[in-house]
């Protein structure tokens, strides 16, 4: 049976992975900060405790795992990452995290390591046409990212690709587009764009407004999170380094994504 090691897995992405992994016949170890919040985890063992410590990620990764996946990083949506309130522990946090697991994860001896990148590594000069954003992965020098939680991203994927150079680690770097799917996060300022509208449209009066960040006319490419999981997997299963996009190649605006939701 192979073993796959869940960083982050009792996020959005992570507890869906690690029931996905279970699926597949994996032997699962997954850790996180929490727990799931909406649902109870698939992991045959789930270690409650934070990776920015070096004793816990020196313990947890204590085999050869066939397979590690590294999503746990201090995320959210535009209601947490553009403020410019929380930069210093977005960067501190999840750079800390990526320092410990790549560093461990190597002297454990793992087969591969897959690391979560982001969207937000894309200059946003890049991204100023809504009808047609360029994010094709070879557009991301000279580097400009949007937030410094992006700045962080663009640097984590040098170091995965810097051990894959030096030390031989087997790496696969995937920059995600706007995943969403049941049991995301709704409120809180760390909600994505879609579970966001879906929650002020539920919440308005009949007749009433809601309110929309921006004008509206700016596009976004949203991805249900089953088709990310295919995407991880698919990529975990080839010889391909990366990075790569996992993204829907259908751009919605975010007046569009409102009015579908206010019909639905």
């Amino acid at each position: 049976m192979k073993k796959a090691l869940v960083c982050g897995g009792g996020g959005f992405i992570g507890s869906h992975l690690v029931k996905r992994l279970k699926k597949e016949s994996f032997w699962v170890r997954a850790v996180d900060i929490k727990k799931p919040e909406f649902s109870k985890s698939f992991a045959d063992e789930f270690v409650v405790g934070d990776l920015r410590e070096q004793r816990l990620c020196k313990k947890i990764l204590d085999k050869k795992f066939d397979e590690v996946y590294q999503l746990a990083a201090d995320m959210g949506g535009a209601g947490y990452i553009f403020t410019g309130e929380h930069d210093a522990d977005v960067m501190h946090n999840s750079a800390t995290i990526n320092l410990n697991i790549v560093h461990y994860g190597q002297k454990a001896g793992i087969k591969k390591i897959f690391y979560s990148s982001s969207a937000c590594i894309y200059p946003a000069y890049n991204q100023l046409e809504p009808n047609n954003p360029n994010c094709a992965e070879n557009s991301a020098y000279p580097a400009e990212p949007d937030s410094e939680y992006g700045w962080e991203k663009l640097f984590s994927e040098r170091m995965y690709l810097s051990y894959n150079r030096n030390y031989n680690l087997p790496v696969r770097i995937a920059r995600f587009h706007n995943i969403f799917g049941p049991e995301g996060t709704w409120r809180g300022g760390k909600e994505k764009a879609p579970a966001a509208i879906c929650r002020k449209v539920a919440e308005a009066k009949n007749g009433g407004e809601i309110e929309i960040w921006g004008d509206g006319k700016q596009t976004r490419s949203f991805l249900y999170i089953d088709e990310c999981l295919d995407g991880i997997r698919k990529l975990m299963n080839s010889d391909f380094t990366g990075p790569v996009n996992i993204g829907s190649e259908e751009m919605v605006s975010i007046n569009k994504l409102a009015e579908m939701v206010m019909k639905i």
